[in-house]
């Protein structure tokens, strides 16, 4: 008998095609940002720009500064070890500035600046290197601290930093006590805490920036569900249920939270609206890429899950839809796109990464 093949859905949003095409649509300002950065005086400097998040966040503050007919000074730092980078950020306007922050002397020459974005971070490998990840995570932030006292620090954080919590609990609230699990996300407990004492004992203003899950088509948890899929891998539902949210959304509203930096320090939690089944991601995936899931294991009751109800409330909710963030990636997948090669390990329970 001939073999009985899955039925492939068809796609209802157009396809990204090209790394162009995904990083003008990452870096797209929408007309409230284009608002925010108009109303927001000095400049910019988005420490840690060489990460997942950075490139395109930088773009965008770039070319919505452009619409707002603003002429600040947007500074990108990092390390800068991928190559060609520092070129495709100056070629959009943007200062670069290279430097290991954790060198000695690094953070104190950097220039004075207003408006402060720490994404630095350190999260995989974290288990057997743990200095270095409290190195990254803790004492790194404090030099950051005293350094901008006198700024706005949107400071780059997790939803780690809270407990697994029911998935019919509809997630964690800014107002949730942390209760971190494994050393990585005490780490991140402990930022927070080094920008907490910079707030409220030498005025420095902080918005802790709690984000669940970015996803874009060339990382993510969608883009580790739907290779296995495409592969025929098992996909593990134990942690059955997960939050995600455009990056491009993840990234106005990290541009436009300035506004909400306060001493005492702040929190917000981001992420998209939707409590994601990974079931359903699987078959979702399976249905558009004519595959069949092999799904293994049973959702457990408890995940790491966010109520991002107070960012929807200021900001809005994301325009791209989680389905079609599903039905692109699904699409540059089978089209052998471009990957970033670095898998979230969402299905961690444990905190060792």
């Amino acid at each position: 008998m001939p073999r009985k093949r899955t039925p492939v859905s068809p796609m209802t949003s157009t396809p990204i095609r090209s790394i162009r095409a995904l990083e003008d649509r990452l870096s797209e300002p929408s007309g409230r940002l284009i608002e925010s950065m108009a109303r927001l005086d000095g400049d910019i400097i988005i420490l840690g720009v060489g990460g997942k998040m950075g490139v395109t966040l930088a773009q965008l503050a770039a070319r919505a500064d452009a619409a707002a007919c603003k002429q600040r000074r947007i500074l990108a730092v990092s390390s800068f070890s991928q190559k060609g980078l520092r070129k495709q950020l100056e070629a959009r306007g943007i200062t670069t500035l290279q430097a290991d922050l954790l060198e000695p002397g690094a953070v104190a020459g950097l220039p004075d600046v207003p408006n402060v974005v720490y994404m630095v971070g350190r999260k995989f490998g974290s288990t057997g290197a743990e200095h270095l990840t409290w190195a990254t995570n803790v004492h790194l932030p404090g030099l950051v601290g005293e350094r901008y006292k006198d700024s706005r620090i949107v400071s780059f954080s997790t939803g780690c930093v809270y407990p697994l919590v029911p998935v019919v609990s509809g997630g964690s609230t800014e107002a949730t006590p942390l209760d971190p699990v494994g050393e990585y996300a005490m780490s991140c407990v402990g930022r927070e805490r080094m920008f907490d004492y910079y707030a409220l004992e030498h005025g420095a203003k902080v918005l802790h920036y709690r984000l669940n899950y970015a996803v874009e088509l060339r990382y993510g948890v969608l883009v580790d569900i739907a290779l296995n899929v495409w592969r025929g891998e098992p996909i593990d539902v134990t942690m059955g249920h997960l939050n995600c949210v455009w990056q491009g959304y993840a990234n106005a509203v990290a541009l436009q939270c300035f506004s909400l930096a306060a001493s005492p320090a702040r929190a917000l939690n981001v992420t998209g609206p939707e409590l994601v089944s990974v079931r359903w991601a699987a078959e979702r995936f399976g249905a558009l890429m004519g595959k069949k899931p092999k799904i293994v294991g049973e959702e457990a009751p408890t995940a790491w899950l966010s109520n991002a109800a107070q960012c929807h409330r200021l900001f809005g909710y994301p325009e791209i839809t989680l389905d079609t963030v599903v039905e692109w990636v699904a699409a540059w997948i089978m089209k052998d796109g471009k990957l970033l090669d670095k898998p979230t390990h969402f299905t961690t329970r444990d905190g060792k990464y």
